[in-house]
């Protein structure tokens, strides 16, 4: 039962560090470019240390659309978290409605039918 958690848990750890990767640069724009690409890629490899255990674990109790449908949710909670905090971004409304539709999309995804 706890192992089904697991890539859960492993893929929100896996996306911190994701977003930091894709995104942490942003906050310094005057810093040169190669060494915000080679700093990126660093982080990116410790995500990867996350990432693929989570897959390979998870596979074992879902499918791989479902394990891409988890980390997209976990994706754009840990970034709406990232562009608030972090990058002192406001949170609209729509993006509110277009989260609404992807929770949407994860309901037919799991649906057993």
């Amino acid at each position: 039962m706890i192992r089904q958690f697991l890539p859960i848990i492993l893929l929100t750890i896996s996306n911190i560090f994701m977003t930091f990767a894709w995104y942490g640069h942003l906050k310094y724009k005057s810093t040169a470019l190669w060494v915000v690409i080679i700093v990126s890629w660093l982080i990116a490899l410790l995500e990867y240390c996350f990432q693929v255990p989570a897959n390979r674990i998870g596979h074992e109790f879902y499918s791989a659309a479902q394990l891409k449908t988890i980390q997209e949710v976990i994706t754009l909670i840990v970034f709406s978290i990232f562009s608030i905090l972090y990058l002192k971004e406001e949170f609209r409304w729509n993006y509110l409605v277009g989260f609404a539709f992807i929770i949407l999309a994860v309901f037919f995804i799991f649906k057993k039918w």
